[in-house]
Formats: structure tokens, C-alpha cells, sequence
């Protein structure tokens, strides 16, 4: 039987909204729920207490100081694209920090081989109504080819003026679903959203405790994170509160 060639998990972790336990986590996850070799990749301004077996890498420098004065920031996954970045080749699927692994993985590399594969991002219910979801990704996961993905970062090089424009995109996953050209979304079933899926509409998220998903990633964009999930959230919005959900605690672990 043919040896299995690692595939790579990358994820990024700069600042002080993410400790090293959510990274320990999220590393801590995957080797319950991949089943071939892998690397574990994480580019951090600060490799403190992370665990034994993920490969820490220092964040690259600014690509364009003349636009971007502050660095790291949240375009930093238009850089992950360059070819030689971190030595990755091949598969490479991106996680943030913040995601909760529930069931197993590798249909994420076996999926659509050598594409683009992003979650199609969500969208509030109501805006849903009036114009649909909008062909934009959502970067809390995606897959590239790492050494045949340079295009997408040369073309943040050539646009990084329309890139980091709001006006023009948004966020930085709107110019990544441009850049990448061809993407391909997830299945509905592999990704859900914690607060798009899970939350119950007000004012019965006060009264309800969200479910658990059947899902392979629940995603934490946005607030609260899983933390503020486990103890119960209080929103800046009323709609925005959660009761404490302590399922999350049976996935969410080193």
C-alpha cells in the first residue's frame, strides 16, 4: 500500500484575543480527527506555551508598508498564498483559532482534489430574504494548494489599494474569494455557523439553550467565541446573547 504524503493544517495567532490554549485546542483536534499524517502549522508573534508538535513559524514581513502600516493584520491569509511560505506544498487547509472540530476531517482533503474549496459565507436571515447569499467566502476555513497558489497572492500585491478598500471589499475573505478566481463551496452539511445555526432568533435565545449540530467544523465567527459560548454570552444586542453551552466542552479540548 502506497505511503500516505502529509497534508497541512495552517493556522494563524497574533495579539492577545487568542491564547495559546485555543491553538493547543485546535492541534489537539485534529490528531483525533484526521486520520493521515499531517503537519501542523502556526505563524504567531508569540510561540509561548504552545504544545509539542506544532511547527512555529514568525509572520512574514509586511508585503506592502506604503498601504498596510499596521501589521500583523487580518490579511495576513492573503500572504499564506505565496509560494514557499512556511516551506508548505501541497494540501493545505486553514483553520482559525477559533473553530470547534466535532467530527472527522479528511473529507476535507479528499474533496474536490487540487480546488479552491471555501465556506460560502453566511448571511443574517432577514438579508437572506431580500437578496440571497452572496458569492463570497468565508475564510474561518478554506483549502488551497500551497506551491501552485502564488497567483492569489500576487494579485493582492498588484490590488492591495482595491483590497484593503471597504468600499470595494467589504472584508478580506470578499478579495480572497476574487483572487482565488475558481472556488469551490463546502458541503452545508461540513460547516455551520454557531451563530447563524445554532443561536435560537430573540427572544427565545434567552429561554433556549442553542443545540449541538450534527457538523464536521462549527465555526465562531464574529462573538462570542467558544469560551464566552461555554459560560453564556451577553451581547451588545439583545439578539446577540446565548445561554451557557456546556456541549461544546465535549469536543472543545486538548
Amino acid at each position: 500500500m502506497e505511503e500516505q504524503q502529509p497534508v497541512n493544517i495552517l493556522c494563524l495567532k497574533w495579539g492577545t484575543r487568542y491564547p495559546a490554549s485555543f491553538t493547543n485546542i485546535l492541534y489537539a483536534s485534529v490528531k483525533r480527527h484526521l486520520h493521515r499524517p499531517f503537519r501542523f502549522v502556526c505563524v504567531t508573534d508569540d510561540p509561548t506555551g504552545l504544545a509539542e508538535g506544532i511547527d512555529a513559524r514568525p509572520f512574514p514581513e509586511n508585503p506592502r508598508p506604503d498601504l498596510m502600516d499596521k501589521w500583523p493584520n487580518i490579511f495576513i491569509k492573503l500572504c499564506v498564498f505565496k509560494d514557499g511560505f512556511c516551506d508548505l506544498q501541497g494540501p493545505t487547509l486553514f483553520f482559525d483559532v477559533d473553530v470547534v472540530i466535532q467530527e472527522d476531517i479528511d473529507c476535507f482533503f479528499d474533496y474536490m482534489p487540487g480546488k479552491n474549496c471555501i465556506i460560502h459565507n453566511w448571511v443574517e436571515r432577514r438579508k437572506q430574504l431580500l437578496r440571497g447569499r452572496p458569492n463570497i467566502g468565508n475564510s474561518s476555513c478554506f483549502r488551497f494548494e500551497a506551491g501552485k497558489s502564488n497567483y492569489i497572492y500576487e494579485k493582492f500585491l498588484e490590488e492591495t489599494a482595491d483590497a484593503i478598500d471597504r468600499s470595494k471589499f467589504p472584508t478580506e475573505q470578499a478579495f480572497m474569494t476574487y483572487a482565488m478566481k475558481e472556488v469551490y463551496w463546502w458541503p452545508e452539511e461540513w460547516v455551520k455557523s454557531f451563530k447563524r445555526t445554532c443561536v435560537p432568533i430573540f427572544p427565545f435565545n434567552f429561554l433556549i439553550t442553542p443545540p449541538k449540530p450534527k457538523t464536521c467544523v462549527l465555526v465562531f465567527h464574529g462573538n462570542p467565541d467558544p469560551d464566552a459560548a461555554v459560560a453564556g454570552f451577553k451581547g451588545k444586542k439583545l439578539h446577540h446573547s446565548v445561554r451557557p453551552c456546556k456541549w461544546i466542552l465535549e469536543d472543545w479540548h486538548e
